[in-house]
């Protein structure tokens, strides 16, 4: 049994994680804990608060007794908003708080970019565009090159976890570049983990999505490979290991 531990900001889509572990179907556990978001809004003074390394680390203990060997803070606005370096340095209080490796939705993006081997990306947002662009910034720290950027204006998480599939769709086609390798939706309030395979089909590229990027990144951190189809194509990496008839 691998227990990987999810930080998860306050209530929005965090139901996608019961029904990724169901999707794994191996013996993996993703506890979720949910931190205190303060003010919900998408907007820089309130993500800087909202990922700060006291609220990160009021929930640690919860999940060091739900046995996990990882955390992951699931929230890419409340990482990216820090920048490259200063998403690192949360990354770092996070493991030393938590005594765990530690990981953002941030940089699960940049690793699962690196991980399908493409370079140049779309990302269709719910966020204001300032906040879109400054995911962009990120990524293109991590070595992407953006193509497009396009926010939808979303202040709350609230309002984004309302969003089903034909809003999802619909952002996600608006968001795409015809010259991008790869379109990423970068909000873990968005629920996502039923429609990857179904956007991968109706763009005809990988789609990253914040909840399986997460999770993903994860796994990574626990040395597991787990090919899970219905998750994307960033889940079926390894060839499926055939067991003797």
């Amino acid at each position: 049994m691998t227990a990987i531990g999810i930080l998860y900001p306050g209530h929005s889509a965090e139901d996608d994680y019961p029904r990724i572990e169901q999707l794994l179907g191996s013996d993996i556990r993703l506890p979720l804990v949910h931190t205190d978001i303060g003010e919900d809004a998408h907007r820089v003074d309130a993500l800087l608060e909202m990922g700060s390394a006291d609220r990160l680390a009021a929930g640690v203990e919860e999940l060091r007794l739900a046995g996990a060997e990882a955390v992951v803070w699931a929230c890419t606005s409340g990482s990216f908003v820090y920048g490259w370096d200063g998403a690192h340095e949360q990354v770092r209080k996070l493991a030393l708080s938590a005594g765990l490796p530690a990981s953002s939705t941030s940089f699960a993006f940049a690793h699962a970019v690196r991980e399908l081997g493409v370079k140049r990306v779309a990302v269709a947002a719910t966020y204001p565009e300032d906040v879109a662009g400054l995911f962009s910034d990120f990524l293109k720290a991590a070595g992407a090159d953006v193509l497009s950027v396009r926010g939808s204006g979303i202040i709350t998480a609230a309002e984004v976890g309302t969003w089903q599939w034909p809003e999802v769709l619909e952002m996600a086609r608006a968001g795409d570049h015809p010259d991008a390798e790869a379109v990423l939706l970068p909000d873990t309030a968005l629920h996502t983990a039923a429609y990857v395979r179904d956007l991968e089909t109706e763009l005809c590229k990988p789609v990253l999505t914040a909840n399986q990027v997460t999770t993903w990144e994860a796994l990574r951190l626990a040395d597991r490979r787990v090919n899970a189809p219905e998750l994307g194509r960033l889940f079926t990496r390894e060839p499926v290991v055939q067991m003797p008839g």
